[in-house]
């Protein structure tokens, strides 16, 4: 049998629209492909951020910690000058944040637990001192410590919440693949971790006067 010019012609067409199709097809996959791996990427990039932002926050709140901390110091010393192993102490510790602000996330975690712990003991000592539980700069800067670390605490589970959700994207197929490509490391962010969980719990004692006549 002897196939017409026609139906040569109609084989050929058929087999280059086949293969056009084909084509568009490989195209069209390397495509979404390409937009999903990008996207992937990207995600990572902005989680990687959001990690580096929300530590700042923290960072932030550190330091604002910091700064109250020789005021109320000084104010009971003003008031109290014989609980000076509280005072000192609170001190020492405080010195010893600021210097380790450039120290690994680990690190800070404890020794601001620490602090935290021994503000919280020097504002309860003063329950045993009227006039420094009646002193407006006192309840103030009570406050103020309070406010901080509640703030502290908001910031530190939002930085939390970010690190795991990056640490995922860097171990989870088939993000980890585009993490490995990328040079993106789980290790990069460490859990703002405090040694006691009652450590976490912002200071929160009454100095009001009036309640502590009750």
């Amino acid at each position: 049998m002897v196939l017409s010019s026609g139906h040569l012609q109609n084989g050929s067409s058929v087999l280059a629209v086949s293969g056009v199709t084909i084509a568009i097809v490989i195209a069209v996959v390397f495509l979404v492909v390409l937009v999903w791996l990008i996207a992937m990427y990207n995600g990572l990039v902005r989680k990687r951020q959001s990690c580096k932002e929300s530590w700042a926050d923290i960072d932030a709140e550190l330091k604002r910690r910091h700064d109250l901390i020789p005021n109320l110091v000084n104010t009971v010393k003003g008031y109290a000058a014989h609980e000076s192993g509280v005072l000192e102490e609170v001190t020492r510790l405080r010195d010893q944040a600021v210097g380790d602000k450039d120290s690994n996330i680990e690190d800070r975690g404890r020794i601001e637990s620490q602090l935290g712990a021994g503000v919280g003991k020097l504002i309860a000592r003063a329950e045993a001192y009227p006039d420094l539980k009646a002193s407006g700069n006192f309840v103030a800067l009570q406050k103020e410590l309070s406010e901080t670390e509640t703030r502290i605490e908001r910031a530190r589970r939002f930085y939390n919440s970010n690190v795991r959700s990056f640490q995922n994207g860097c171990q989870v197929i088939p993000s980890s693949i585009v993490a490995g490509i990328g040079g993106f490391k789980s290790s990069e962010f460490e859990f703002f971790k405090l040694d006691d969980p009652t450590d976490a719990a912002p200071v929160d004692v009454d100095f009001n006067p009036e309640s502590s006549e009750k």
